[in-house]
């Protein structure tokens, strides 16, 4: 296979898809609407000036259990330009902090978060010179 393979497409398993849909509306400001099947939403996470990734939320079909039986989701990192504000929108609409920000040299500050159904999140806010790799847009 030639040539870069990007993310294209993003899924958050929950178990109450609504109240998923009111953290992700509320922190990240993503547009997310019904499509398709019952309890399934798609989101878009930019705008036409600033075009993002399309993903969906969708109902978990296979609960956790807290053994790791179940889907937990996959971490995706978003691009953020006020960390400490999204951190409290976390805490405010019924997330939590999973770990500290930490600081990478030359690229920014890092945290995670638990998302209302115990999905972990990443989270960077970017320095302000960053320089991505030839290719790469940052987002």
């Amino acid at each position: 296979m030639s040539g870069a393979q990007n993310v294209g497409h993003f899924a958050i398993e929950c178990d109450d898809v609504e109240r998923a849909k009111r953290f992700y509306e509320s922190v990240f400001g993503w547009q997310i609407r019904p499509w398709g099947p019952p309890n399934y939403y798609h989101i878009t996470t930019g705008t036409p000036d600033h075009p993002g990734i399309l993903g969906d939320l969708r109902e978990r079909h296979h609960k956790l259990d807290g053994a790791g039986a179940g889907i937990s989701g996959y971490i995706c990192t978003i691009n953020v330009t006020d960390l400490k504000a999204v951190l409290a929108a976390v805490e405010t609409h019924g997330g939590h902090l999973h770990s500290p920000p930490y600081f990478i040299e030359n690229v920014g500050t890092v945290a995670y978060v638990m998302d209302s159904e115990g999905n972990r999140v990443g989270l960077i806010q970017h320095v302000d010179n960053l320089v991505m790799p030839e290719g790469v847009k940052q987002g």
